[in-house]
C-alpha cells in the first residue's frame, strides 16, 4: 500500500511517500480501507520530534504518520464482535492513517450513521471530540458563562464556538484577519478580537467589565498563555490544549495565585475518550448534532495523499480556516 513515512524528525520535507506492506489486524483490531485521513497539529508535533519523549503518544522511527481516519472495515481480527466487514467507521488517536489501510483497536473505531458522510465524520473526530470535552467536561459551559476561545476560525475553534452557543454561553474569540473574523461570527461568536491589532487581554477585560472570563481555551501556547491566565476571573480556569506558536516550558505556580487563584490545566484528548463508552458517547453526540444541522463541521481543504508535505506547510503557517484532510482514495 501507499503510505506517508517519517524516517527522521524535522521539517515537512521529512514526509516521504513509500510503498509498504499493508498492516494485518491482530486480536481485537480491525483493518480499515481508508477514504480520508485527518491532518492535525498533533501530526506536526510527531513529525518534528516534540512528542519524542511523550509517554502518551509514541513516535518510533520510521513511522507512518496520521492519528485520524475514516473508511470501511475490510478485515476483522480475532475476537472482534461489535463491528462487521462493510461498516463505515471513523477513528482517532491511533497512529498510521496517512496510508491506504490502517489497523486500529476495535474500540477506537466509531460506526458512522447513514446521515453523515465519511469525510465529515472523520473531520469531526479529533477536533470535534476536543471541542466537546473542552466545552462539556473540562469546564462544562452553561447559559451565561463567559469563555475565551483562541483561534476561533480554526477547526477546533469553530466547533467549540458552536458548542458553546448551543448551551447559551457567551463567546469571545481571537482571530488573525477580517476573513477569519467573518468565519468566527458565522459560527456564533459574540465578540471577535483581531489579535494583531488589539491586546486581547485588555479587550476581554473591557468586554466583561473587569471581571474576566470563566474559562480560556488556549491552543496557541507560548505567544498567548501569560495573557490568557490574566484574562480569567478569580478562581477561573485556563486550559492550554495546544501550542501552535510554540511549547510553553513552564508555568510558575505563584503567577496563578497572583492572577486570582486561577486554575490551570494542560489536558490530552486521550484522557477524555479513555474507553469505548466515553468515546462513543461523545462521538454520537457530535454526529447527532451534525445530522440535525445544529453543528457544522468546517472542512477547509482536502489534499491528495502525496501532497501531505503541502498540508503540513499550510497548517504550520496558521493559514487554515478549518479542518484539512488527505484524500486517500476516490
Amino acid at each position: 500500500m501507499r503510505a506517508v513515512i517519517v524516517e527522521e524528525f524535522g521539517s515537512p520535507s521529512q514526509l516521504v511517500l513509500r510503498e509498504v506492506d499493508a498492516p494485518v489486524p491482530g486480536a481485537g483490531e480491525v483493518k480499515i480501507r481508508l477514504d480520508v485521513s485527518g491532518v492535525n497539529y498533533m501530526d506536526v508535533y510527531m513529525r518534528n520530534g516534540a512528542y519524542a519523549k511523550s509517554s502518551t503518544y509514541k513516535t518510533p522511527l520510521p513511522m507512518v504518520l496520521g492519528m485520524e481516519g475514516g473508511g470501511t472495515v475490510v478485515e476483522l481480527g480475532e475476537g472482534v464482535k461489535g463491528l462487521q466487514i462493510g461498516d463505515r467507521v471513523a477513528y482517532c488517536l491511533s497512529r498510521g492513517s496517512y496510508a491506504e489501510y490502517a489497523v486500529v483497536p476495535e474500540w477506537r473505531a466509531v460506526r458512522i450513521p447513514d446521515a453523515v458522510s465519511i469525510p465529515v465524520a472523520t473531520a469531526a473526530m479529533l477536533q470535534g471530540l476536543t471541542a466537546h470535552y473542552l466545552t462539556h467536561s473540562i469546564f462544562p459551559l452553561k447559559a451565561g458563562d463567559w469563555c475565551l476561545i483562541h483561534a476561533g476560525a480554526g477547526g477546533v475553534g469553530q466547533m467549540a464556538i458552536q458548542m458553546a452557543k448551543m448551551v447559551g454561553a457567551r463567546v469571545i474569540t481571537t482571530v488573525g484577519s477580517p476573513e477569519k473574523e467573518s468565519i468566527a461570527r458565522t459560527c456564533g461568536a459574540d465578540h471577535v478580537i483581531p489579535y494583531e491589532d488589539l491586546d486581547f487581554r485588555e479587550e476581554v477585560m473591557r468586554i466583561t467589565e473587569g471581571r474576566g472570563v470563566d474559562v480560556v481555551y488556549d491552543s496557541v501556547g507560548k505567544d498567548t498563555i501569560e495573557r490568557s491566565i490574566h484574562s480569567v476571573r478569580r478562581r477561573g480556569l485556563c486550559v492550554m490544549f495546544g501550542a501552535s506558536s510554540g511549547q510553553v516550558p513552564s508555568i510558575t505556580p505563584l503567577s496563578l495565585a497572583e492572577a486570582g487563584s486561577v486554575y490551570f490545566t494542560r489536558p490530552h484528548l486521550a484522557d477524555y475518550i479513555a474507553d469505548a463508552d466515553e468515546l462513543n458517547g461523545r462521538a454520537q453526540s457530535i454526529f447527532e448534532s451534525i445530522a440535525a444541522e445544529k453543528l457544522r463541521v468546517p472542512i477547509f481543504r482536502t489534499y491528495p495523499l502525496e501532497e501531505a508535505r503541502e498540508a503540513h506547510i499550510t497548517i504550520e503557517s496558521r493559514g487554515t480556516r478549518g479542518k484539512m484532510l488527505l484524500q486517500v482514495r476516490d
